[in-house]
């Protein structure tokens, strides 16, 4: 009898211990919704609404919390949102951002300055650990995978794979999105090159991108042509290597003329990370940090793949089932993108710094 009341007694203790765990987890919340409704405002930068869905975010945002959402520069790069809150750190106005969004190297570095404050969302356990800093004070949120962007009217045998497009039905049908001297995307393009000969071997792709790019440069299958979506419908370059996002959202936009077809190739899949941030001088830390939460929700990271961006938390969404059916179609491969690696900012640095020295002395193609 004593084992048996014993054991009714732990099973209730833990019972109450959940419920008042989930009672402290849903008071948390209420309060900074609370919070946030008292500043009643958040100031973002740099999120054109046809960016990464970036619209049905802020819009999302709006309605389900009732904050208005300040808007600042819409078409800004990463080193003006760095700026921005430099200019504004002793400033509590409309023009000091709350939040920015930036390119991977853009977080360590304005953590190093001083310009930016930690913040743990609730989904913190489910963003995988090399895309975040161990103390919250920058995130991943998004990412792209170097992919093949295909006018399939042209291009009847859709290449797989980085090898097929040294094949001579691919003759001067191949190019960059970006020159590869200057472009980060190019480069990245590059290093996928090279990381697919490498067998995956991180240190060598630098080195072997540039001996593959000369190879299909020497065959004739290269063209030296700043890819876009306009040379890609008139056909001056009929596979372009770019983010799969743009290439994605270039197949909405043209709305089959072409035809483009979207390629993840079966090895090299690099990833290109973004993150986000709160400034250290937010005027609004409330609404910053609810922000963060609609973001790392399950509704605000299936807003970003809805506009073609793999949200960070991509794999913990697909293991949990809740990325609908038709939205996954729209998408290349799913399983490719559990192959994609992430590299370090010390691994893109020493591949800059190869690849943009070196592309005129090994390939010899003027990108423009």
């Amino acid at each position: 009898m004593k084992l048996k009341w014993t054991r009714m007694f732990s099973i209730a203790t833990l019972v109450v211990l959940a419920l008042v765990s989930v009672a402290a987890g849903q008071s948390s919340m209420d309060r900074l919704v609370a919070a946030a409704k008292r500043e009643g405002m958040l100031t973002v930068i740099a999120l054109p609404h046809d960016w990464c869905g970036y619209g049905a975010n802020i819009n999302g945002f709006k309605a389900k919390y009732g904050l208005k959402v300040n808007e600042l520069n819409p078409d800004a790069g990463s080193g003006d949102e760095i700026e921005a809150i430099k200019a504004n750190k002793g400033n509590k106005g409309p023009q000091a951002p709350d939040v920015i969004d930036v390119g991977l190297s853009f977080g360590p570095s304005a953590r190093k300055e001083g310009l930016l404050q930690p913040y743990k969302v609730a989904t913190w356990n489910t963003i995988p650990n090399d895309a975040k800093d161990a103390q919250g004070y920058w995130y991943g949120d998004y990412y792209g995978v170097l992919a093949f962007q295909i006018n399939a009217d042209i291009v009847k045998t859709l290449p797989a794979d980085w090898s097929d497009l040294l094949k001579p039905e691919y003759k001067n049908a191949v190019a960059l999105a970006g020159d590869p001297r200057a472009s980060n995307q190019a480069i990245q393009g590059v290093f996928a090159a090279g990381l697919s000969a490498a067998k995956g071997n991180v240190a060598m792709a630098a080195d072997e991108g540039l001996k593959f790019f000369a190879d299909l440069n020497k065959r004739g299958n290269f063209v030296p042509v700043i890819g876009k979506a306009a040379s890609l419908a008139q056909g001056a370059t009929p596979i372009i290597i770019r983010w799969d996002y743009n290439a994605l959202a270039d197949r909405d936009t043209l709305k089959g003329n072409p035809k483009v077809e979207v390629v993840v190739p079966t090895s090299g899949i690099v990833a290109g990370v973004y993150v986000q941030a709160i400034s250290r001088y937010a005027p609004h830390p409330n609404a910053a940090k609810l922000w963060m939460e609609y973001l790392y929700s399950d509704e605000g990271q299936l807003n970003w793949l809805k506009g073609y961006c793999h949200p960070i938390r991509f794999q913990n969404l697909v293991a949990s089932r809740k990325v609908p059916a038709d939205l996954l179609a729209k998408l290349p491969r799913a399983d490719a993108y559990a192959k994609a690696i992430f590299p370090t900012l010390e691994q893109q640095d020493r591949a800059k710094e190869v690849i943009t020295k070196q592309w005129d002395t090994v390939v010899g193609a003027n990108v423009k």
